[in-house]
């Protein structure tokens, strides 16, 4: 079975073939972080507009990488939900009329849910039940997912995402955005043992995060010394900084996989990326548990994993109705 994805949640304007749920013959994924970059952040209207200027070619480059035509779809397949509304309906909008057109079911993809998919794409060995994480620039959500593959939702952030976090402060030290990435570079410089910052805890066995006081904190450490007019290392900042977010994600994604008695844990989403935080992490892991991240091309978004999401959902025999509207705040 061949499904079309198409994902355009975001600032990625991303179409995808793939065939069976598995084997990815194109996955052609348009960023607009350059455009973004000067506002710090994305900015809506621009990202929906630039969706619409690309999300006919970036199908039509999609289809033609696979070696495909559209008669020989099977399904078409879009993200609905969470995420930015004009960029969203842009996406939904243009997989909805190809599958009317061309009579194929449309299935309605959570974003959330897709994030898994990139680890179900590279790793067969992977059977739930399993504990996830999914960290973005606008997620951190902790998953349990049964052998029914059925979600729980065992913790969320209660402020900030983790990518958030990581965008604020790099805003903060100055260095550039997307702040995951440029963060990253400039720790490899720093001692992350350098800076004493917050860790948050909740009471009553909470599995939640809090990032605003990490963030917080940086912030009135950066402003302290340059009124002391001592010099900021922006590298010891950096790293410290990337420390203790590690370190509160490994606290509570390890605690949960303990409470649900799982050896698997899968992470998704753009933070998945971070070397650093992946090698925390395999080092931290308990000694039986089994830790997969996705390859680096599937952690940002990308339409092969809504792709493979769909055809778990065909094979369930779902499918969504043409009206299916867009739904920014949608959960799992």
């Amino acid at each position: 079975m061949l499904i079309l994805g198409i994902e355009t949640s975001c600032d990625e304007t991303a179409a995808a073939v793939v065939e069976n749920g598995k084997k990815i013959l194109s996955n052609v994924v348009a960023s607009q972080v350059n455009l973004h970059r000067k506002y710090w952040g994305i900015v809506p209207e621009i990202a929906s507009r630039k969706h619409l200027e690309l999300i006919v070619p970036i199908i039509k480059e999609s289809l033609g990488e696979a070696q495909m035509k559209l008669k020989d779809l099977d399904a078409v397949a879009a993200t609905y939900g969470p995420g930015l509304l004009g960029s969203l309906l842009v996406g939904l909008t243009a997989a909805k009329g190809l599958a009317y057109a061309l009579e194929l079911p449309f299935i309605g993809i959570n974003h959330l849910e897709a994030h898994f998919y990139a680890n179900f794409l590279s790793y067969p060995e992977i059977i739930p039940p399993l504990v996830g994480l999914i960290i973005s620039g606008g997620h951190t959500e902790l998953i349990y997912l049964s052998k029914e593959r059925e979600y729980e939702i065992l913790g969320t952030t209660r402020d900030d995402a983790v990518g958030e976090a990581f965008d604020k402060v790099a805003r903060i030290l100055d260095i550039g955005y997307p702040g995951g990435p440029e963060i990253e570079k400039v720790a490899k410089k720093g001692n992350p043992q350098s800076i004493d910052l917050p860790l948050t805890h909740f009471k009553n066995n909470s599995l939640d995060f809090s990032f605003s006081g990490i963030k917080t904190a940086v912030l009135y450490y950066v402003k302290d010394l340059e009124r002391k007019k001592a010099p900021v290392s922006t590298a010891d900042i950096a790293a410290s900084f990337q420390l203790k977010i590690a370190q509160m994600l490994s606290k509570n994604l390890f605690k949960a996989a303990w409470q649900k008695k799982v050896k698997q844990i899968i992470l998704g989403g753009g933070v998945s990326a971070n070397l650093f935080l992946r090698s925390f992490l395999e080092k931290e892991k308990p000694g039986q548990m089994e830790i997969f991240f996705p390859p680096l091309e599937l952690c940002t978004d990308n339409a092969a994993m809504v792709a493979a999401c769909a055809y778990a959902k065909v094979k369930q025999g779902k499918s969504s109705p043409l009206s299916l509207d867009a739904q920014p705040n949608l959960g799992f």
